[in-house]
């Protein structure tokens, strides 16, 4: 298996690995401009252009749309778990073509390897020696389309790359480009020949998102609009790899209070103590609970958070991390529901 570069151009497919795109080189002075400081303003326009972009191929869902930005611009991982069919991969390959950066798609199957993912050292008879040959997850953007359909084995070859953005392989590391994103699709649990994630693996990803089914007037626009065009074909980027760093150096420059701190330590610690949970949210999860609530600060054009970020964040980031109890389960209780009622109970802190 190849690295990409980029001077690869086209699709490749390589064992449920599949080159979507490949960055064109960039001029170096249009990179050197793209570092300079952010308004919050900046942020909010650019994330309304990406917005407009990923809406004209996912309709009708503005509110999944800007959770995907909102974890793109805190530096995060995005598990997006719905039926098949509803638009899953539809929206992690539109959020992937915004970005003028390299981009890999991988087809998550029960006979996927964990090589096939992280890379392989292999030795070459010429020069008598292993040469590293890079995987899938050596890009800007990695699809993770049907992550539960490989075994749990491939599933944890994504635990370092995903929080340490490193690649270790026989014993060497390779770091990951930045901006680094896991954009992936899951079916539920009840349907055939899937897997669970690890709890490891579910704690790595920023937020989970359900996709729905469309209401009537985007499923009937949708049956008219894609009748001959694929919207995807149309895509173009609209920022470029280094323009996203740049807007996540300025999100994590938000101001956040002392007391909303505590707000958001207040949060997680409940979760832990709820009788409905037999495991609640790590510190991992208030870290990026924060994140989160500063990217949706900037989105709004804001240059300080408000307790109303942590909460409108609060369910796609923590639920998925929590196991509930038998009797909750019995109880026909949801993670999603534990964590609305604890937002109820836990007393808003601080302000600007």
């Amino acid at each position: 298996m190849s690295g990409v570069t980029e001077s690869t151009a086209g699709l490749r497919s390589d064992r449920g690995v599949t080159e979507l795109r490949s960055a064109p080189r960039h001029d170096t002075s249009q990179d050197a401009a793209a570092t300079q400081p952010e308004t919050d303003a900046d942020v909010a326009a650019e994330g309304a252009q990406l917005a407009e972009a990923i809406g004209r191929v996912v309709q009708g869902k503005p509110d999944v749309v800007r959770l995907a930005l909102v974890v793109l611009l805190a530096e995060g991982h995005l598990l997006i778990e719905d039926v098949p069919g509803v638009g899953k991969t539809t929206l992690a390959k539109a959020l992937a073509r915004t970005i003028d950066g390299t981009v890999r798609r991988i087809q998550f199957t029960p006979d996927l390897l964990p090589s096939d993912v992280t890379g392989v050292a292999v030795y070459d008879q010429e020069s008598r020696a292993f040469e590293f040959k890079p995987g899938a997850v050596f890009a800007n953007v990695v699809v993770a389309d049907e992550i539960n359909r490989a075994s749990p084995k491939t599933q944890s070859a994504l635990l370092e790359c995903m929080e340490e953005r490193q690649v270790t392989v026989d014993g060497v590391t390779y770091e990951l480009a930045r901006p680094f994103m896991v954009v992936a699709t899951q079916n539920p649990l009840e349907m055939e020949g899937t897997y669970p994630l690890p709890e490891a693996q579910r704690d790595r990803f920023t937020a989970r998102v359900s996709m729905g089914y469309p209401d009537r007037e985007a499923e009937l626009a949708m049956l008219g609009g894609r009748a001959t065009v694929d919207p995807l074909t149309a895509l173009t980027p609209v920022l470029d790899a280094a323009r996203v760093r740049t807007l996540v150096a300025a999100v994590g420059q938000l101001h956040v209070a002392e007391p909303l701190r505590q707000y958001v330590v207040s949060l997680v610690e409940a979760t832990r103590r709820s009788p409905d949970l037999r495991l609640g949210a790590s510190p991992r999860a208030g870290l990026q609970l924060l994140r989160a609530a500063r990217a949706t600060a900037a989105l709004a054009g804001r240059d300080h958070v408000l307790p109303d970020d942590v909460q409108a964040m609060a369910v796609p980031v923590l639920a998925h991390r929590l196991l509930l109890t038998p009797d909750a389960a019995l109880a026909r209780r949801d993670a999603q529901r534990v964590v609305t009622d604890l937002l109820a109970a836990v007393p808003v802190h601080g302000g600007r």
